[in-house]
Parts: structure tokens; sequence; C-alpha cells
């Protein structure tokens, strides 16, 4: 099966019945997605990829893993990835366990092709907010990954509240080298002050 294109958002659907599969495939496609089918969640995590992008589509009841135990192996691998849970079988608890790990929606089958599309446009709202902040934060990693080792321990003075005189006592350098450093590491980040300075800093521990 063709792995997705890295920009692509893809709906995975895992469903151990070939004809629901089938059949989410074929509105998924009307609708104009992308979608890749599971018929089981052991099946779906024989070939995760951490980059995959878009949403997961999982029924409850699975042979095996259930939907909310893939939702959770999937988390523990540190994906974000957004879930919509199917079932013929709903009842709160399940709900409740499957919103409490995050999932967008909670779908009782049969369900029609607008509850679908509402889950799906809901779940690609929230995964396109998450590659957002992420290219954002690979961004900031990237700016950081610059700074010289000094430049990384003034920084990390700064962001304990240290003024320049304690920082050059602290390193043994003296003030004006640290200050030198400090506008050096203002330019590299893309900083104004050292406000904004430790706001960035702090934002990627």
């Amino acid at each position: 099966m063709a792995e997705p294109a890295a920009h692509e958002l893809t709906i995975f659907v895992v469903d151990d019945d070939a004809a629901i599969r089938d059949s989410l495939a074929l509105m998924l496609g009307l609708a104009g997605h992308v979608s890749r089918l599971f018929p089981s969640a052991e099946a779906f995590i024989s070939e995760w990829q951490p980059q995959w992008r878009g949403c997961v589509l999982a029924d409850l009841r699975l042979p095996g893993m259930s939907g909310l135990d893939l939702q959770s192996w999937v988390r523990e691998q540190g994906s974000r990835i957004p879930f919509v849970i199917i079932t013929a079988h709903g009842d709160v608890p399940a709900a409740r366990a499957a919103f409490r790990a995050h999932a967008i929606d909670f779908l009782e089958k049969p369900f029609d092709d607008e509850q679908l599309g509402h889950a799906v446009e809901s779940a690609f709202a929230v995964e396109q907010q998450r590659l957002r902040e992420d290219d954002r934060a690979n961004a900031d990693l990237a700016r950081l990954q610059r700074l010289t080792e000094r430049e990384r321990e003034v920084l990390e003075h700064v962001t304990r509240g240290l003024h320049a005189k304690e920082i050059a006592a602290a390193l043994g350098i003296s003030t004006r080298t640290v200050e030198v450093h400090k506008s050096r590491i203002m330019e590299k980040l893309g900083v104004r002050n050292v406000a904004e300075l430790v706001r960035f800093a702090l934002s990627g521990k």
C-alpha cells in the first residue's frame, strides 16, 4: 500500500468488518479524503509511522486490541494524532474513556455522511493546529541550536532571572561580554528584548 505524502492528511480506518471499511472508504473518497484501511489494531501498529498526519477512525470493539487500546498505544508513542471512535455498542463508560483519552468524537453506528463529515472536519482542525504548533516548536529548536555553548550558558542564567553582573560573576567573564552575548542571542532568536528572550527560552522547556 502506498505511503501517504508527508503533507497529506489521511484518515486511517481501523475496523474488522470489510464491508464497513469499504463503505467508509467510499464515503470518505466521495468527500475528497484520502484513506487507508486496516482490519485490526495490530495491523495498524505493524505499519505505524510516527510522521503520519490526519486522524484515526477506529472501531471500539476489534479482535485483539480495542479501539481504545489502540488510542492509548498511539499516545504512548508520543503521537497526538486525533482519534474518532466508532461503535455499534455505544455506552457511557466507553464514551467517557474515549474522551478522557482526548478522542475528537464518538460515533454510534449507523451514522450518516453528515455525522462522519463533521467528525472528520473537527479532527482535521485539531490536527492542523497540532501541526502548526509542531512547526513552530521545530523552528524554535532550530534557532536555539544556532547558539554557541557559551551563549546557551548565558541564556540559562538569564532565564533564572540573573542580571548581567551576576551572570558575569558566575561565568568568570566581564559584564560587557555578557551584554555582547545577550545581544547576539537575541539576534539569533529573533527577539527584541529580555522579556521576549525569557518567554522564548521557557516555551521550549
